[in-house]
């Protein structure tokens, strides 16, 4: 057991643990390998009697530990959507570790409350988001989405919600290609998934907004009240934007709560030629993105936008007598901005990155992300076996492997196997998604640190299992 004035005793094995992490990273397994319970088992099934030395934590650390993990710092991690850090970024969190800062209010902690707010328009003012636009910083965006979710909901039933509990007549809407957690969300905001209705896609898997107001026409002729719009840019699994602007206009005239997902492709309207894909945002109520995905700063950390504070604190605001402060009113306290009263100080990491890489560090990063995945595109496209099965965008392409001569009905099973055998070899990670019925097999560039020989290793790793599947499938 350890006092502070002891801190240095270990400070320094614990930066070596870290520093010797970082360095080995490329030649650990991407994807761990481990079987189900491999690591429980290996863990003592009650707390030592006696402490134990911070030594024998670190050896157990590398030994039990790090065999269970999946390195999403790897540079040949290409699964899901990126979710990097960087050396800045955990600089900060081993100081904000170290302050431990209960950021619920104003009073807990002014530096984090208004470090918080001026980060928040950092980011508001480089993406070219509504300079009206107040923001905060959410723990991840399915809490966001679900506070834009319960905001639209009050904003609906005049706050009765709230007092009364929730009708069952409100309406969420969105694509078929949005994040679960809108579905979670319509269930923990008591709307109801039945009430939650999926609108039809076009061939670029954007939203088709002559759909979503045709289906909110019959909704509102059936009795029903819409709540809720969400549209995306940027949808996990191919990264297809929706028509902000039309659907905006939608939202406007039937007075429906318009929320725009952007957790993972936010970050590149941090790039001009990319401030497009938010055009007509100034119309929506609210916007999420996470610089936890692709903008370096580690998790968790979201950032949720809103034109009008006023609603999301009457939404969400409880005062018991012992948060009554002389300042309420005069500064934010963040704790009535989201669902928990706890809140780390996140803006600290935020400060940190912003500061060391500045704005054009930053969309420098994400243009040389960008580039990368159009050369792998390029090397799929060029390929007689491989295909493409959408345009590549931003950092991630969508393709298969689609010998010549092999009967289309093997090709998702082939495209199964191939996955299986990538992920493994320990030398790259992928994940899948699927385009209508396609088996689609996703690369996403994002990781802070990936170079060009990665992208090149993983594609000559893809190629060369393939060849293999190949054999075997005509065997």
């Amino acid at each position: 057991m350890l006092d502070r004035k002891d801190f240095s005793l270990y400070a320094s094995a614990i930066t070596k643990w870290i520093a010797d992490y970082f360095q080995q990273l490329e030649q650990l397994p991407v994807k761990s390998a481990v079987k189900p319970g491999e690591i429980y088992q290996q863990i003592p099934a009650h707390i030592p009697a006696e402490g134990e030395p911070i030594p024998d934590m670190l050896k157990d650390l590398s030994d039990i530990i790090l065999p269970g993990i999946t390195h999403w710092q790897h540079p040949n991690f290409h699964a899901y959507f990126p979710a990097n850090s960087s050396v800045e970024s955990v600089y900060a969190e081993m100081l904000t570790a170290a302050l431990g800062v209960q950021g619920m209010i104003w009073e807990t902690s002014p530096a984090a409350a208004e470090l918080e707010e001026r980060m928040m328009e950092w980011l508001r003012d480089a993406m070219g988001l509504p300079s009206n636009w107040e923001g905060v910083i959410q723990d991840t965006a399915s809490s966001a989405t679900l506070v834009a979710l319960l905001t639209a909901r009050e904003k609906a039933t005049d706050f009765q919600s709230n007092e009364t509990g929730t009708p069952g007549h409100l309406r969420v809407y969105c694509s078929t290609q949005t994040h679960s957690s809108i579905e979670k969300g319509v269930k923990i905001a008591g709307i109801g998934r039945r009430n939650l209705i999926k609108i039809p896609v076009d061939e670029q898997l954007a939203m088709q907004a002559e759909a979503l107001e045709a289906q909110i026409r019959a909704d509102l002729q059936a009795g029903l009240q819409p709540c809720c719009v969400v549209s995306a840019i940027g949808t996990t699994g191919t990264l297809a934007v929706d028509p902000i602007k039309e659907i905006s206009r939608i939202c406007q005239e039937y007075d429906i709560w318009h929320h725009v997902d952007a957790a993972y492709a936010g970050s590149a309207l941090l790039l001009p030629e990319y401030q497009w894909m938010g055009e007509g945002i100034a119309q929506a109520d609210s916007f999420v993105f996470n610089p936890h995905k692709w903008l370096f700063t580690n998790f968790d950390c979201t950032a949720y936008y809103v034109k009008d504070p006023g609603i999301l604190v009457r939404t969400l605001d409880i005062l018991p007598e012992y948060l009554r402060t002389a300042t309420r009113g005069q500064v934010n306290d963040y704790r009535d901005w989201g669902i928990p009263l706890g809140r780390r100080f996140r803006a600290l990491k935020l400060w940190f990155v912003m500061r060391s890489y500045g704005l054009n560090g930053m969309q420098e990063k994400l243009r040389h992300h960008i580039q990368l995945n159009r050369a792998f595109a390029e090397g799929v496209e060029q390929h007689a076996d491989f295909e493409l099965l959408m345009p590549p965008f931003l950092n991630a392409t969508c393709f298969r492997y689609a010998p010549q001569g092999l009967p289309p009905q093997y090709l998702d099973e082939l495209n199964e196997s191939l996955l299986q055998r990538v992920n493994s070899s320990g030398e790259a990670y992928l994940t899948h998604t699927k385009i209508g019925n396609t088996y689609t097999l996703r690369m996403v560039i994002g990781q802070t640190y990936v170079e060009e020989r990665h992208v090149k290793k993983t594609w000559a790793l893809l190629q060369g299992l393939a060849e293999q599947c190949k054999k075997g499938a005509h065997t």
